[in-house]
């Protein structure tokens, strides 16, 4: 059917008239609606359509080129939909992913003496907090916040215990350190001990403080209560099997 017999028809005609009204947003619901190709020949006609075809296909100079293909290709509408229906268990894989900086290389290695230094301030709000903890107990009159009290305080003592403990093996590896180099300045040949060595030495030095400070028999005690833990489990465990 040519453009003069498609307005020709009163049909055709009419379906135009009423089209003409629409706003746009309404004639593109009709034409997702009608489907792209007859909605063109509704609106547009066939000779036109074919037109519109016959336009986007671009003429080659040599029939043994590739041909010319445009970029500006509109995405389908079914990309919209599916983005749409992701469901919150994709969302959450696509999420970027947490990163731990200890093991992250992009974030530099550890320098422990630094870190201890720009923490130093912890150690004395710790000290504080102990202070108020202990005058805190000392009033308090609940059993049950007496025993967390109590519960914090030793929490406290442990942790300046253990970083005390930590400090003195800093020290200790701090000064091998720096005997090997000494030695290796004046062209000696350093010493380096054996991990059984240090082992023994370290199990001296807390024999020599636990002695000091009369906690010896107190250690002993508890080793000696651990041992028989250990060999009472043992023991049920062979009479089970």
């Amino acid at each position: 059917m040519s453009d003069s017999e498609a307005d020709a028809d009163p049909q055709r005609r009419k379906i135009r008239e009423n089209i003409a009204g629409m706003s746009f947003e309404e004639l593109i619901k009709l034409k997702e609606k009608m489907g792209a190709k007859i909605y063109n020949q509704t609106v547009l006609g066939a000779s036109q359509v074919k037109k519109a075809v016959d336009q986007k296909v671009v003429k080659r100079s040599n029939k043994n080129r590739p041909r010319e293909i445009t970029s500006k290709i509109r995405p389908k509408q079914i990309r919209a939909i599916l983005e749409s229906n992701t469901s919150s268990a994709d969302l959450q894989s696509k999420a970027p992913a947490s990163r731990d900086p200890r093991f992250d290389p992009s974030c530099g290695t550890l320098n422990k003496a630094i870190f201890k230094y720009n923490y130093t301030f912890l150690n004395e709000l710790r000290q504080k907090e102990r202070l108020a903890l202990e005058k805190e107990y000392k009033e308090c009159t609940n059993p049950e916040r007496k025993n967390t009290i109590k519960f914090l305080i030793q929490r406290i003592d442990n942790q300046t215990r253990e970083e005390e403990h930590l400090r003195k093996i800093d020290e200790k590896e701090g000064n091998e350190k720096r005997e090997i180099r000494q030695k290796l300045k004046q062209g000696e040949k350093p010493v380096y001990k054996k991990k059984s060595v240090k082992t023994v030495e370290n199990l001296v030095e807390k024999y020599e403080e636990l002695k000091n400070t009369n906690k010896l028999q107190k250690h002993i005690q508890r080793r000696a209560k651990k041992v028989q833990v250990k060999d009472r489990k043992a023991l049920e465990k062979i009479k089970g099997s």
